[in-house]
């Protein structure tokens, strides 16, 4: 009798963060969106612009799957959503609405510098339990429920995010 492989499925990471072109911290999305992708990971985005593009492009780029929950819907388009670099575009049509989803699907939240709506992401995710790994990101004091990890490198913002999946997978 031939040997059943079970498939482990992927961890699911998101990434959050400014969507101006112009954060300090592209480098960095671009490298963790790398890392993701070398790790078997699956990237989850707001599939725009700034950091949500360069994590994109970094994970496209290491052959890696990229997930972009879109503000818009398909009959409305919204310039930069999707990014060049989604393979799979979820139209919501619910604007800061998906931000919900952002914070709750992903096995753990990495957040790099942004505004209120990263802020939002990182406190949904807080107070649903999803793990936020934060480099560079807006802080906030963390709630009874959530694990806020505050760290100063993308090395490091990897280091956290294999030990948290490891504790998941034990």
């Amino acid at each position: 009798m031939p040997e059943i492989m079970v498939r482990q499925k992927p961890y699911i990471i998101g990434v959050v963060g400014s969507h101006s072109d112009r954060s300090p911290a592209m480098t960095d999305a671009y490298r963790i969106g790398e890392e993701i992708a070398r790790r078997g990971h699956v990237l989850l985005t707001g599939g725009g612009t700034g950091i949500m593009k360069a994590a994109s492009e970094g994970a496209h780029r290491a052959g890696g799957l990229v997930v972009g929950i879109l503000p818009n819907d398909r009959r409305c388009p919204l310039a930069g959503y999707p990014n060049d670099f989604v393979d799979i575009p979820i139209y919501t049509g619910m604007f800061d609405g998906r931000n919900v989803i952002n914070a709750k699907t992903p096995h753990v939240l990495i957040a790099l510098a942004g505004g209120a709506g990263t802020l939002s992401e990182i406190a949904i995710a807080l107070k649903s339990g999803t793990p936020v790994v934060g480099l560079g990101a807006p802080t906030m004091e963390p709630v009874e429920t959530g694990r806020l990890f505050t760290v100063s490198t993308v090395e490091e913002v990897m280091e956290q995010v294999d030990r948290i999946l490891h504790g998941l997978a034990t």
